[in-house]
């Protein structure tokens, strides 16, 4: 069997031969270390670190139709001030603050999307389908497809967040309900036409795959009541769709402690959760499992931060996942992308380990 059919057998709970070894990617300052270290070079491309890792595919990498604004706001410095700091407008009209040298994510100071006469004029006519948004998806759709390959359907919630900012999307519902449900209802009806076009013309994923980041360690940052009275009757068309196509798999990658709206995505289409972050909030497969039954499904679930100890702490992060693959319907993935602490030799022995684990 190949990497995606053994992929796809697990999620439905079918028989395979091998667990595929899936990964989440690494971030900059990873693979940063890893080049200074020599085992990487500077001019290696995302899959060949992953070959020279043991890693099969990326869940997350897929391919699809541009489901945000188009075009997007042009990035623009504001302000050079006295302290070293930045203020500038970044892609999604928000205002920003940065600092040169200093990693990590920006500090939202403002943004753009206030009024209605914003959204009529800024940002609306940016969310109209075009068949422009699909780039080159078709031309790269069936390269490599002894791998999975995912359909993005975009983002129902989680990108309207980061044009209003989490502040400015929570006084919006208070402030003017008739355009918070507006602005989702446009965002939903685009994201339908372009996963309508995508399959339409032969673009017939392995699964599907929603991005939201809508939660934290606490637990969503929209009210699960809200989320299922504005949102998830977009989810539901856009799935149904997605499965009178064949595409019965489908995902979503959210952050953070995600039980609370778990029931509303699974109600609506949605069935495999990713990346099932251990953290402070120890998601599990099994606790949904026991909850929900085999109607879900998970890939994610492993704790990368073994990665920064020794073989042992590996080899006891993989005795603790054999139980949770025995359970069928769950492929193991580092639940987030792997941080510079890592050692390259943890990473590559948990690749090698999890070739032999079958069941």
């Amino acid at each position: 069997m190949t990497v995606c059919e053994n992929a796809m057998a697990i999620l439905r709970y079918q028989n395979y031969t091998q667990i595929p070894v899936v990964d989440f990617g690494w971030w900059p300052e990873t693979r940063d270390k890893w080049i200074m270290e020599k085992h990487i070079d500077e001019e290696d491309e995302y899959k060949t670190i992953q070959m020279k890792l043991g890693f099969d595919f990326d869940w997350s990498r897929c391919i699809g139709l541009n489901t945000g604004l188009f075009p997007s706001f042009e990035y623009r410095v504001l302000e050079k001030q006295k302290d070293g700091f930045i203020r500038a407008i970044d892609y999604s009209g928000v205002i920003i603050l940065t600092k040169p040298g200093v990693k990590g994510i920006p500090i939202d100071i403002d943004y753009t999307l206030k009024t209605r006469e914003d959204w009529e004029s800024l940002y609306k006519p940016k969310l109209k389908f075009t068949p422009e948004r699909a780039g080159d998806i078709f031309d790269n759709f069936n390269k490599n497809r002894d791998k999975p390959l995912g359909l993005f359907c975009g983002s129902l919630y989680g990108q309207i967040r980061n044009w209003l900012t989490l502040t400015g999307i929570s006084y919006l519902y208070a402030d003017d309900e008739d355009l918070y449900s507006e602005i989702i209802d446009t965002v939903g009806e685009l994201e339908y036409q372009c996963v309508k076009y995508a399959v339409e013309n032969g673009c017939i994923p392995d699964y599907g795959h929603f991005w939201e980041d809508i939660c934290y360690k606490n637990g969503p940052l929209v009210s699960p009541s809200i989320f299922r009275e504005k949102v998830a009757a977009h989810y539901l068309r856009i799935t149904t769709l997605l499965n009178g196509n064949g595409i019965d798999i489908i995902s979503l990658d959210c952050d953070g402690n995600i039980d609370a709206l778990v029931p509303i995505w699974l109600e609506n289409g949605v069935n495999t959760m990713f990346p099932i972050e251990v953290g402070a909030w120890e998601g599990s497969i099994e606790k949904w499992r026991k909850k929900y039954g085999k109607e879900i499904r998970g890939v994610g679930g492993m704790d990368k931060c073994v990665f920064a100890y020794d073989y042992k702490a590996v080899d006891i992060e993989i005795e603790r996942l054999k139980p949770l693959i025995a359970l069928g319907g769950y492929i193991p993935c580092p639940d987030h992308r792997i941080a510079p602490d890592a050692k390259w030799e943890n990473v590559q022995y948990y690749c090698d380990r999890m070739r032999n684990v079958i069941k």
